[in-house]
């Protein structure tokens, strides 16, 4: 198995960016992980460049030893090194953001998530699997209350319901059993302000008409960009992987 990666990371219309993108191989595998700090408590882009640092840090200790439990480990070093940097700092309402990572090995894919940077696995052309968000309106899909595209221009779709550097609880990661390589096509992680201005079918056409990551990533973005226009922007971050 081998990949190839292309990534962006843009700060919208904003004049700071708080969300940060990085990659880390070594040995055969690869890291990689998008993170969105949460701008409204202050410290976003703090929290974001911190916690990528973590699992950079993280991957270098413990990825090609102990793949199967590599992120749960590095998402619980990230809350740690964000809990402590909060209370010595005296910001324990600020510095908070999500996080979206992948490790990919010669075998499998593994993936985990909280809040609402994404995952997307692809197959085929089309999305096979994607990480739900820990949102205030991804429940009201579960619900039936909204549908799932629905979510994208929700007036509540900011509101999360879990992030690194809120106060710890039981389960507030999320990790996906591992997936194997070939049932992996390409893979997607991004920040919301990435994948609210382009949906999944159209994902999916770019990746269809596309033979490397960098173009797939060009072609998804010329869409972002597009939809964003007069909007705005949120900063906008994103990581497309193609597997071979």
């Amino acid at each position: 198995m081998s990949f190839e990666y292309a990534l962006i990371t843009n700060c919208g219309d904003r004049k700071v960016n708080e969300d940060t993108a990085k990659v880390f191989e070594g040995n055969g595998c690869a890291c990689f992980v998008v993170c969105d700090g949460l701008g409204g408590h202050g410290m976003g882009d703090v929290a974001s460049a911190l916690v990528a640092d973590v699992f950079g840090n993280m991957f270098s200790l413990y990825a090609e030893a102990d793949a199967d439990s590599f992120l749960e480990k590095a998402f619980n070093a990230s809350q740690d090194i964000l809990s402590a940097k909060q209370k010595s700092d005296g910001v324990l309402n600020k510095m908070k953001t999500t996080a979206a990572a992948v490790m990919i090995n010669d075998k499998n894919v593994y993936i985990g998530h909280i809040g609402d940077s994404r995952v997307y696995v692809f197959k085929d052309n089309a999305v096979s699997f994607q990480t739900l968000d820990h949102s205030f309106s991804q429940m009201l899909v579960f619900t039936d209350e909204i549908s799932s595209d629905e979510i994208r221009n929700h007036p509540d779709r900011n509101i999360l319901l879990k992030a690194l550097g809120n106060e710890r609880e039981n389960d507030m990661f999320e990790f996906q059993l591992p997936i194997s390589t070939d049932d992996c096509q390409a893979l997607l992680l991004c920040s919301d302000g990435f994948w609210e201005l382009i949906n999944e079918e159209e994902m999916g056409n770019c990746l269809a008409s596309c033979t490397d990551a960098d173009s797939w990533l060009q072609s998804m973005t010329q869409i972002v960009r597009k939809n964003g226009e007069n909007r705005n922007m949120d900063n906008y971050s994103a990581i497309a992987i193609f597997l071979k």
